[in-house]
């Protein structure tokens, strides 16, 4: 893990939050069981700045949470977002913010589980951001694979799992999520992908 006196000195170092992203941020963490779930003002920039170099057209993003990441993408990009969210008691601020960045007109959300929602998009996607239930992963990577165009991305989050995926022999299913998954990129012959060691960690997969 980084120490905390680097990541901050990092985060002052960088593009501060627009005011609705850090009143979404502080909604979130005041209104959240699970506020860490957040992408956060470092990773938001960071997804925001990929989709600025790579311009997709399309991205769909599995596990909107309250829309952070959702905004970033948009922001950095021109693109229609599809983005999908098991939990339907977060439409309310999902959509209050994504009207607030001005950007609701290319957000398209979809409630409900993603294994269903996914093959009912009839998209080809050349992004995805899989941020959603870790026992899933895998699941969802096959599930999108063939959507992706050739030179499309898969970004996955939290592929670091706070370090426990240095526990080989954990039986915890999240945990156990995590290394399928990132086991099944790494020996992927279709995929070229980095392990990034930022924040929870990025798998970042590039079709080849």
């Amino acid at each position: 893990m980084i120490p905390e006196e680097i990541e901050r000195y990092c985060e002052l170092h960088s593009s501060p939050e627009s005011q609705f992203l850090a009143d979404l941020n502080r909604e979130t963490h005041l209104t959240q069981v699970y506020p860490r779930m957040i992408s956060g003002p470092m990773q938001g920039t960071l997804l925001r700045l990929i989709c600025s170099m790579i311009r997709p057209a399309k991205v769909l993003e599995i596990g909107t949470f309250t829309g952070y990441s959702t905004i970033n993408f948009a922001l950095g990009s021109e693109a229609v977002i599809h983005s999908i969210e098991v939990n339907p008691e977060l439409e309310n601020i999902i959509r209050r913010y994504l009207k607030e960045a001005a950007i609701e007109n290319r957000v398209r959300l979809h409630f409900g589980e993603a294994l269903k929602v996914i093959p009912e998009l009839h998209e080809t996607w050349d992004l995805v951001y899989i941020d959603a239930d870790k026992p899933n992963y895998l699941n969802y990577y096959q599930l999108v694979f063939p959507m992706v165009r050739q030179g499309g991305w898969i970004i996955a989050d939290n592929a670091l799992w706070d370090g426990k995926v240095l526990s080989a022999n954990s039986a915890d299913k999240d945990t156990l999520g995590i290394i399928s998954y990132n086991e099944f990129v790494q020996k992927d012959k279709r995929v070229e992908n980095l392990l990034l060691p930022f924040r929870d960690g990025l798998m970042i997969a590039r079709k080849l």
